[in-house]
């Protein structure tokens, strides 16, 4: 960590993994298999971040690494069309009827940020609307919060990003139906698309309340608007279908990632095949990348999508209540403020009463408490995201014996 911090900020390529949250130090990994991540020492922690959603058939997941294999040996990378690419186009679309047509990108960033640019090139508006504490990749007119649950124009939540550039986005407190209908009755004629995570992860999970997505699409069609469904992290997590599937939703235009590149940097964004032909070489809205669909990434991608079918997502529901209720339990004998707050396999527990329905109840929890019960967990072998705002991860590789291991950890660490 020493030699990190001297040549990388924080010692880290992504905040979050350097521990500041929660303090204690950041575990090097050296190697994973299955259910486990393996620091640089060897000791063995029981693994909920899964690579932030992506290992949902666990590490290392021998056909994913033997697709890999065979695709590298075969080249690298060749910045020209390959038939893995069409493969896995018609994969996702498969899953996903609301995408006709679709873009591989590199990074979820990179899908929010191409989606947004191609809602404001169809539509001829400027203004986006995102939710509070709601994360949809580091690009400049997404780094906006506002400080209450009505609609704010947005302010630059991050040095470096120039105000104007962020002037068209518009906040508006997630579950907030009111606030969006007050919203669209003034600024409806000038606002290009609404970006929701349908299941937000960011804040911790929070779920949607009844009819905050139908909302969004219905007042998105009503005024010419775009909705976007950021699936970075909910795509083939929650259901095989994401959040639109468990749901039955419809949105305008989709952004995966994660799972759908099985590991590997793979994105996408696609939607109704008219807006996207708004995109180049067909149309005038520019995107490009040398790397975009990668032959090892969309093989990767393949390889994850094939393992993952009712069955798999029955079992992830079955574990990840199975760990609810024992991190409920846990909270009940310990006598802890908390709630446990759970959408499939992904879940928080939240230092905070409950229900937390918003940023605005997220940012009311205990994250002094929250740093201390993660330090304990570290110490009892399980490896937990570093932040209160972070979803926890379940893998099909998990079994009912690894959670109830976890549960008896967090017992204990909450005890202590």
């Amino acid at each position: 960590m020493e030699r990190a911090q001297r040549l990388m900020p924080g010692g880290v390529n992504s905040p979050v993994r350097a521990f500041r949250a929660v303090g204690g130090h950041p575990l090097f990994i050296a190697r994973a298999l299955g259910a486990r991540v393996f620091d640089a020492d060897d000791n063995a922690y029981l693994d909920y971040i899964g690579s932030w959603g992506p290992a949902i058939l666990g590490h290392a997941h021998p056909r994913v690494v033997q697709s890999v294999a065979e695709t590298a040996a075969k080249g690298l990378s060749f910045g020209a069309p390959t038939e893995g690419e069409v493969r896995f186009a018609e994969a996702v679309m498969e899953r996903y009827p609301s995408i006709q047509m679709l873009r591989c990108v590199s990074s979820g960033t990179e899908a929010t940020m191409s989606a947004l640019r191609v809602a404001r090139g169809f539509t001829g508006r400027d203004v986006i609307v995102k939710f509070d504490g709601a994360y949809h990749g580091h690009s400049d007119s997404l780094l906006v919060k506002a400080g209450s649950g009505a609609a704010t124009f947005g302010n630059p939540d991050s040095a470096g990003v120039p105000a104007s550039i962020v002037e068209n986005t518009v906040t508006v407190g997630y579950n907030d139906n009111a606030a969006l209908n007050d919203l669209f009755a003034r600024e409806g004629a000038r606002i290009a698309a609404v970006i929701v995570e349908p299941v937000a992860g960011n804040m911790g999970l929070v779920p949607p309340q009844p009819q905050f997505l139908e909302t969004i699409l219905e007042l998105c069609a009503r005024h010419g608007a775009l909705s976007i469904f950021d699936e970075v992290m909910t795509g083939c997590r929650v259901a095989r279908g994401g959040a639109q599937g468990l749901f039955g939703m419809t949105p305008d235009l989709t952004c995966l990632g994660k799972i759908v590149g099985g590991g590997l940097p793979l994105a996408v964004y696609g939607g109704r095949a008219d807006v996207m032909q708004r995109i180049a070489p067909l149309g005038p809205v520019y995107q490009a990348g040398t790397l975009s669909g990668n032959p090892i990434a969309v093989n990767a991608g393949l390889a994850t999508l094939a393992e993952l079918d009712n069955g798999s997502y029955q079992r992830l529901e079955e574990l990840g209540s199975r760990l609810q209720t024992g991190l409920e339990r846990a909270l009940r004998e310990t006598g802890t403020p908390g709630v446990v707050q759970r959408v499939g396999s992904m879940l928080t527990l939240f230092f905070h009463r409950g229900p937390v329905r918003s940023w605005l109840d997220a940012a009311a929890s205990d994250t002094t408490r929250f740093g201390a019960w993660h330090r304990g967990l570290v110490t009892r072998g399980i490896y937990w995201p570093p932040s209160q705002f972070e979803a926890a991860f379940i893998s099909l590789a998990h079994t009912e014996q690894d959670i109830d291991q976890t549960v008896e950890a967090a017992l204990s660490a909450l005890a202590e």
